[in-house]
């Protein structure tokens, strides 16, 4: 008979967040412990299924004796650690990221999740000045293939599709940053057109993308049109019938047409990665 082998237990750790202790496992992050205790808290350059980057900093939160803010999404608990993740220095600081963000992309193609944030803290996007001179969002959208659409004006360098591309999900790597200081963007090798690079267009930055900086071209053309409604669409769950790795598809549809595809996050499965057959392959099953 097969032995399953079991992870070692981990201790627990105490911490105080936002004067509640908490008692999470060791190793966890601030971020762990906050949604272990169904705290919300803000994210852009974090996900469930990558590995965090440290880059975006809406995820701050105060602990006392650190000098600056900390991010939750990768500051590991202590034991004794004390934690506020709603003063009025972790709003005032969240606040001024949307709004630095807001100030030099496009932001209206942002997820839900990030809507609701901006509203939340009361984001003036125009605080900071009007943006329209900016290199970012005086860029077209780059439109290289039938598949999906680079739409720089919204990009905010989360680093979420090169992680997707690179060692968390497609080891692909056919994206990474480019330039420096305000030169700095998301580029392939050599700046070549996408279907020139190592992209196999499984579409995993796709997925992770927050701002619609990446988007399916479906997507893309329905807006241009000014039919894309995402509050009539319904989402059915379903299992790719490509091979037999099981893997959940998510089919958005609208006027009885598949849309877009995408797989939960929390898939076991996937962890809401998918090939190019899973993410695009649906255009044989509608007229």
């Amino acid at each position: 008979m097969n032995e399953i082998p079991v992870g070692t237990p981990r201790s627990k750790i105490e911490i105080q967040i936002d004067g509640n202790l908490v008692k999470a496992p060791e190793g966890s992050t601030i971020l762990d412990a906050c949604r272990q205790e169904g705290i919300d808290t803000p994210t852009l350059c974090w996900a469930e299924n990558l590995t965090p980057v440290n880059v975006c900093r809406v995820c701050v939160v105060e602990v006392e004796g650190s000098r600056t803010l900390v991010p939750s999404c990768s500051r590991p608990i202590e034991d004794g650690m004390v934690v506020s993740t709603d003063s009025d220095r972790v709003r005032k600081s969240r606040k001024m990221v949307y709004e630095l963000l807001a100030s030099s992309v496009d932001m209206d193609r942002s997820t839900s999740e990030v809507k609701d944030w901006m509203e939340h803290y009361e984001v003036d996007s125009d605080r900071m000045g009007e943006k329209t001179e900016i290199a970012t969002v005086a860029q077209p959208p780059k439109v290289q293939d039938s598949l999906y659409v680079r739409d720089y004006e919204r990009c905010i360098l989360c680093y979420k599709c090169v992680e997707a591309c690179g060692e968390d999900a497609q080891h692909t790597f056919a994206i990474a940053t480019a330039g420096r200081g305000f030169d700095a963007h998301i580029s392939t090798e050599f700046d070549v057109a996408l279907p020139d690079s190592a992209c196999v267009y499984c579409g995993n930055c796709i997925g992770v993308c927050p701002t619609g900086a990446l988007v399916f071209k479906t997507e893309h053309d329905m807006r241009e049109a000014g039919t894309w409604n995402e509050q009539d669409q319904e989402v059915t769950t379903t299992v790719c019938s490509f091979c037999g790795v099981g893997c959940n598809l998510e089919l958005h549809v609208q006027d009885e047409k598949i849309v877009k595809v995408t797989s939960p996050a929390d898939h076991s499965v996937t962890s809401g990665h998918l090939c190019i057959k899973g993410r695009f392959g649906w255009q044989h099953a509608q007229p």
